[in-house]
């Protein structure tokens, strides 16, 4: 429930990437880390969209907001974790790192055609280091990946959709 309206809004996290492409696959990892870690209020959706491109644009209708994780060139140090808002996205989009990237910008120009657009979107990357054919990602991203979900957890708490850590049960 977003506390300044008091409104319950439809949020929608797709982590995106190929998890066979080393550090491509970090978008996966997150949202996979994110469920399996945290519980969300219930206007959040947590969705692996892994390398499905257009196959998402059903996922995008009656979002208020959506956020994006995903490796990305921001032509920095890999490593580097920054995020790209609003109409900025899909032109950012097409400097691509690899095949999934094309399906993207394509999704987001047909959900504006379309006009199911959300209000506010927001994509938050991370330079890859690797993409070589792997299963595993580099121990570079690897080790950032708690800094990664937390950027995640702050922009969705500035979002008004504050997550609990999930306790684990001592054995």
């Amino acid at each position: 429930m977003h506390e300044k309206w008091g409104l319950l809004l439809n949020i929608a996290v797709f982590g995106i990437g190929n998890i066979l492409l080393s550090d491509d696959g970090v978008g996966v990892h997150a949202v996979n880390k994110l469920i399996t870690e945290y519980q969300f209020p219930g206007d959040v959706e947590l969705i692996d969209g892994g390398t499905k491109g257009l196959d998402l644009l059903p996922l995008f209708e009656n979002r208020d907001r959506v956020l994006i994780i995903d490796a990305a060139n921001f032509n920095k140090e890999p490593g580097t974790i920054d995020t790209v808002e609003g109409d900025r996205i899909p032109s950012f989009l097409h400097t691509k790192l690899s095949v999934h990237q094309i399906g993207l910008p394509d999704m987001l120009f047909a959900a504006k055609l379309m006009e199911i657009m959300p209000s506010d979107m927001c994509l938050i990357g991370i330079q890859p280091l690797s993409m070589e054919t792997s299963a595993e990602m580099s121990d570079l991203i690897s080790g950032k990946m708690g800094e990664l979900i937390g950027s995640v957890l702050e922009k969705l708490k500035e979002w008004g959709a504050e997550a609990v850590p999930v306790r684990k049960s001592m054995k």
